[in-house]
């Protein structure tokens, strides 16, 4: 506990070329998934014999630790653990725990498939896990089972997601990627599910993350489409962001049950209130989604850095950032054939 006493407080805010604070670190740790979801980790290019990184590669939960608590110390109060699939990662409540003692840290949340959450969701709130996400993208078995790459029924994530109500979590949300033709018909099923069910659902454009998805303009569904299909069926109002920097736009039902968000990076991008920073699995800090390049921190980790030494490092790393790719994405100069998968660096 020294180390988060020494390096976590004060904190020391630091903003980025375009003014925008850092608030968030999105901690990946692992690479690899138990599903193959064509927009993220398609089974032709990840197959059996595809080598993920075996464990020594991985940042251990100290090395983790180190680096939460240098971002932490430069404004970060909000932690979001994903993978890969994050649940693949052996005593993952141990990491919460850890991170959770860390002074300065506000909010600790978790992306997860849901397959494995029914077994592991008590001891992920016993340890000081806040909040869950849980990715699924339709209700009908044969359409889930084909975005998710494996076959899977939606029945066994809405059971992940039983689990984490079971263990109390107050705070669930549902993340469904659209993609036209694909499982935009099947919005308002989803929407009807989980309408007064405390679980908060939220649509998301699809992206042209990594460069392994094959993405397509005219394969994205925007938010104002969904909205207004959701709106001709259950009247809905906008209501204010829950904080400064969030990235979907909220919508209550008239009726009082509950909520629907909606993600538009592709057509309503918000990179002017991005306060997210991600590090991947092997230890590279990536100031942007579509980032092409990140700065590794593992090998000065391994190589004896000092807090202070890591600390600023983050701090140069944050300092020179302007990424706002989605904002510049139809611009003929920016790169597409360049950018880190998702995977790697979580959602």
């Amino acid at each position: 506990m020294a180390i988060v006493q020494s390096i976590a407080a004060p904190a020391q805010p630091v903003a980025d070329r375009l003014g925008r604070r850092l608030r968030d670190l999105r901690i990946s740790v692992i690479d690899n998934c138990n599903l193959r979801c064509p927009y993220c980790m398609p089974q032709s290019k990840y197959g059996e014999g595809y080598r993920f990184l075996p464990e020594g590669e991985l940042l251990s939960f100290g090395e983790i630790e180190r680096v939460a608590c240098a971002f932490v110390s430069l404004g970060a109060s909000k932690l979001r653990i994903t993978g890969g699939e994050p649940l693949l990662r052996r005593d993952l409540p141990e990491l919460i725990r850890t991170l959770r003692g860390i002074e300065g840290v506000e909010d600790i949340a978790l992306t997860t498939n849901g397959l494995l959450l029914r077994r592991q969701a008590k001891a992920l709130r016993e340890a000081g896990l806040d909040r869950v996400t849980v990715s699924l993208d339709s209700l009908d078995d044969g359409v889930c089972g084909k975005m998710n790459g494996r076959g899977v029924a939606a029945s066994v994530v809405l059971d992940g997601i039983a689990g984490a109500q079971a263990a109390g979590f107050a705070m669930i949300k549902v993340n469904a990627v659209i993609q036209r033709g694909v499982n935009d018909h099947i919005v308002l099923d989803l929407v009807e599910h989980f309408r007064g069910s405390d679980v908060i659902l939220r649509f998301i454009e699809y992206m042209d993350v990594g460069t392994r998805n094959h993405w397509r303009l005219d394969e994205v569904v925007p938010s104002r489409e969904l909205r207004d299909r959701i709106q001709a069926k259950w009247a809905m109002r906008p209501v204010e962001a829950n904080y400064r920097g969030e990235v979907a736009s909220r919508y209550v039902f008239e009726d009082g049950r509950g909520e629907v968000g909606f993600i538009s990076s592709v057509t309503e991008p918000f990179c002017g209130g991005c306060t997210r920073a991600r590090l991947s699995a092997d230890g590279a800090l990536y100031a942007c989604l579509f980032a092409s390049t990140g700065l590794d921190l593992r090998g000065p980790l391994r190589t004896g850095v000092t807090d202070e030494a890591l600390r600023e490092l983050v701090r140069g790393a944050w300092s020179a950032r302007e990424d706002r790719y989605s904002e510049l994405r139809a611009a003929p100069h920016v790169p597409g054939d360049a950018k880190v998968e998702m995977y790697k660096i979580g959602g």
